[in-house]
């Protein structure tokens, strides 16, 4: 089952580049700091260096050896105008333009991973989901296959077999009311972040109803989306529509939906819309001791991330792990 050890190993292997978009953060130093103490990971800061070593001597934290990319004397400034300007041409972006777009941190780090600098992007200290999420979508947009973009969130308590008990969630944080195809979509990429965490993926879709026990357009919606996920993905356990406690407890399963294999032992779970899976896993952090990492967003050509502006310094390094281990 996950544990960080697990992914460090895998990036011990084939070591990769993060950028973080706010450099001058005490929470992005003094992860950065973590980081460059190993030789797993190398963090890129984007903003001014004297002003990133400042902070850093100021809150103690050395950053010795850090990559720091100052957008205003980058030396392949316009080399990455031209590369935006012809990524944004139908939208008749100048070259001007262009530059002025790229002296905000969130869309120069960015770039640098458009254009392999980078491997990963992890942002939002102090910027808002929409501010990361955006030059994401703009830039390096989705993958061909995908139409959306979604999220995850991965959530892991320790167990009394001393291995960690670990859940995914899908999607508390993006997608406010997806339709069918979209959960489509949704599931099938939980299912693979899961696989990254250790879980041999389990889905259900969630509902009010178990196979029919209430009815309703929501109920519909998630038995018609499950469905049309076990024709897309036939290789994958998946059950739907269904109640929580179906989903979760063996003995609830052999009353309510006795023929099924994942009922009563799913472990990624699909949520109608943002409202239930929001409130979800944050119940499940908050009264199950689970510790909840994301939204980890999925469906982009490269891994990028966004933080909780009330982060702390240890979720950073965390988040900054579990993004490049998804490159």
């Amino acid at each position: 089952m996950f544990g960080f050890g697990q992914l460090i190993g895998e990036l011990k292997k084939s070591p990769k580049k993060i950028v973080f978009t706010e450099g001058e953060d005490a929470r992005i130093l003094e992860a950065s700091s973590r980081l460059l103490a190993s030789n797993f990971l190398h963090p890129i800061l984007v903003g001014n260096e004297e002003k990133i070593f400042d902070a850093a001597e100021e809150c103690g934290f050395n950053i010795r050896g850090a990559e720091i990319i100052d957008p205003e004397k980058y030396e392949k400034m316009d080399e990455m105008v031209e590369v935006l300007c012809e990524i944004r041409k139908k939208k008749g972006i100048t070259p001007e333009r262009a530059r002025e777009v790229l002296k905000q941190t969130n869309y120069f780090g960015t770039m640098l991973v458009k254009m392999g600098v980078a491997d990963s992007l992890l942002g939002g200290a102090t910027y808002t989901t929409a501010d990361t999420v955006r030059p994401a979508l703009q830039l390096i947009k989705t993958k061909p296959e995908n139409n959306i973009v979604s999220s995850c969130f991965i959530l892991v308590r320790p167990s009394a077999t001393g291995e960690n008990e670990v859940l995914a969630m899908a999607d508390c944080a993006i997608n406010i009311k997806p339709t069918e195809d979209e959960l489509v979509e949704i599931a099938g990429e939980a299912a693979e972040c899961a696989r990254i965490f250790g879980v041999d993926p389990q889905l259900a879709f969630l509902s009010y109803s178990t196979h029919g026990s209430g009815s309703g357009e929501d109920v519909d919606k998630m038995r018609n989306a499950a469905l049309k996920t076990k024709e897309k993905y036939p290789e994958l356990p998946i059950e739907g529509e269904m109640q929580f406690d179906a989903a979760v407890s063996p003995r609830v399963a052999r009353t309510k939906c006795p023929e099924s294999k994942v009922a009563g032992h799913a472990n990624t779970f699909i949520f109608p819309d943002i409202n239930s899976g929001n409130i979800g896993y944050k119940i499940a952090q908050r009264m199950g001791n689970f510790e909840a990492y994301g939204p980890i967003l999925l469906g982009l050509n490269a891994p990028v991330n966004d933080l909780s502006r009330g982060c702390n310094a240890s979720e950073v390094y965390s988040m900054a792990i579990i993004t490049a281990a998804l490159a």
